[in-house]
C-alpha cells in the first residue's frame, strides 16, 4: 500500500500532482533504481557547479579550481563524483531491458537503436547552439583562448555519452561478465603506466575498462548475484579500504575528479584510485536499495525522482551550459565574487553556493527551452510519462513509466 505520508506545509496541487504520478506508476517497479540515477546525475551538476572557475583575466575567462589552491576540499569530490553509480544503474537497466527484448524477440538492431536515440537525439541542440555560438564570438573579436575554454566545458559531458553508448552496444556480450576481469585490465594498466614507466597514453586504455567494472555490477545485479546487503558492504568497504592504501600509500590524488594543472589525474583517464572508489560508491548504493524503496513510496519525493529522470539528458548535457550563461552574464556587472574571482579562499566557497540557485534558475531556463529534444518533439509523448487509455474494469489515470 502505498504510504500518502507528505512534507508538512507542501502546496495542495502539488500534492495532487505528485499523488497522480504516485498513482501512474506500476506496483512492480523498481523506484530505487530511478533514485539512484536521479541522484547520480544531481550529484555530477552539483560537483562541476562546485569546482568548476571560470576566473576574468582582462579581457579573457580562464578554467581553475578552488582544488588546486585548498586541497583540503578534496572530500568535496568524493560526494559529488558519481558516475560510477549512474553506470552501475546503466548496467543493470540495459542488461535487464535486453534480456526482456529477447524475450519479446525484438532484434538487437531495434532494441539497441532505440536506446541510442534516446541518448544522443538531445545532444544535436547542444552542438547547433554551440556551434553557432562559437563563431558569432570569433567573428566578434573575441578571445580564441576563451572559445576554447567555453567550447570544452559545454561540450565536455559529451565524453561520457560515447562511453555509455559503447557499453550499451556491447550489453549482450557483456551481460555475463564478470567485474574482475576489466578491474584486472584498470590494475595493469596503472602498473604498467607508474610502476613501470610505460607512455601516459596507455591510460586511455582504462576510458572503457574502467567505466566497464560499474556496468559490469549492474549486469551482476541483473543477474541476481547482488541481492543480499553482505555484496554490498564488501564492495563498500573493499573499495573504501583499497582507495585509502592508494591515496596514502601508493600517490594516487586525494581528489576523485580532474584538477588543472595537476600532474595526475583519477578521472581523465579513470585511475585504479578512482575504480575503486567507485566500488565503494556502488557498494553504497547497493545498501541503499531498501531504504530509497520505502522513501520512494512517498508521493511527493517519487514525484521529484520521477521528474529528474524525465529530463536526466537535458539537465545533464545544459548544466555546463548554464554555470557559462550566467558566468558571461555576470560579467555586465564586473568581477564578481564567486563568478569570476581565483577560487583560493573560503569567501569564494561561500560566494558559489550563493551563486547555486542562480545556476539553477538558468539550468530551468534550458530545460525550458530544450527539454523536447530530449524526447523527439513537443508532440510526442515521453517515454518516460505516458497516458494510457485505460478500460473500464481496470480503472482511470495514467500509468508512468521512468
Amino acid at each position: 500500500m502505498t504510504d500518502v505520508t507528505r512534507p508538512r506545509g507542501t502546496p495542495a496541487p502539488l500534492r495532487r500532482a505528485a499523488a497522480r504520478i504516485d498513482a501512474a506508476t506500476p506496483a512492480g517497479r523498481d523506484r530505487a533504481v530511478d533514485a539512484l540515477r536521479a541522484f547520480a546525475i544531481l550529484g555530477v551538476v552539483l560537483g562541476h557547479w562546485l569546482v568548476t572557475a571560470l576566473v576574468a583575466d582582462g579581457s579573457a575567462l580562464r578554467t581553475a579550481s578552488p582544488l588546486q589552491h585548498m586541497a583540503w576540499l578534496a572530500p568535496i569530490s568524493w560526494v559529488f563524483q558519481t558516475l560510477a553509480v549512474f553506470f552501475l544503474v546503466g548496467g543493470h537497466v540495459a542488461t535487464r531491458g535486453w534480456a526482456a527484448a529477447r524475450n519479446r524477440g525484438t532484434p538487437y538492431g531495434r532494441w539497441l537503436a532505440a536506446r541510442l536515440s534516446r541518448l544522443f537525439r538531445p545532444v544535436a541542440a547542444v552542438l547547433v547552439l554551440w556551434t553557432v555560438t562559437a563563431v558569432l564570438l570569433l567573428l566578434r573579436g573575441a578571445d580564441q583562448a576563451t572559445v576554447h575554454t567555453l567550447v570544452k566545458l559545454a561540450l565536455s559531458p559529451l565524453w561520457f555519452l560515447l562511453v555509455f553508448a559503447a557499453l550499451t552496444a556491447a550489453t549482450p556480450w557483456l551481460a555475463r561478465l564478470h567485474p574482475l576481469w576489466p578491474l584486472a585490465v584498470v590494475l595493469h594498466v596503472d602498473l604498467l603506466r607508474f610502476g613501470l614507466g610505460a607512455p601516459s597514453w596507455l591510460g586511455w586504455a582504462n576510458l572503457a575498462a574502467g567505466w566497464l567494472v560499474p556496468y559490469a555490477l549492474g549486469a551482476a545485479w541483473t543477474r541476481g548475484e547482488l541481492d543480499g546487503r553482505r555484496a554490498g558492504w564488501f564492495l563498500l568497504v573493499g573499495g573504501t579500504a583499497e582507495t585509502a592504501a592508494l591515496v596514502a600509500l601508493a600517490g594516487y590524488p586525494a581528489s576523485m575528479v580532474g584538477v588543472p594543472g595537476a600532474e595526475v589525474s583519477n578521472l581523465n583517464p579513470p585511475t585504479l584510485a578512482a575504480v575503486t572508489f567507485g566500488l565503494a560508491q556502488c557498494g553504497l548504493a547497493l545498501l541503499m536499495r531498501e531504504p530509497l524503496r520505502r522513501a520512494m513510496r512517498r508521493p511527493v519525493a517519487w514525484a521529484a525522482v520521477a521528474l529528474v529522470n524525465l529530463s536526466a539528458m537535458t539537465i545533464f548535457l545544459w548544466h555546463q551550459t548554464a554555470l557559462m550563461a550566467t558566468t558571461a552574464t555576470g560579467l555586465l556587472a564586473g568581477r564578481l565574487p564567486g563568478l569570476h574571482t581565483l577560487p583560493d579562499g573560503l569567501d569564494w566557497v561561500a560566494a558559489r553556493l550563493a551563486w547555486l540557485p542562480v545556476f539553477a534558475l538558468a539550468l530551468a531556463c534550458c530545460w525550458t527551452a530544450f527539454r523536447s529534444w530530449e524526447h523527439g518533439g513537443a508532440r510526442r509523448r515521453s517515454r518516460v510519462v505516458r497516458t494510457h487509455r485505460p478500460q473500464a474494469h481496470r480503472g482511470t489515470g495514467p500509468r508512468v513509466e521512468v
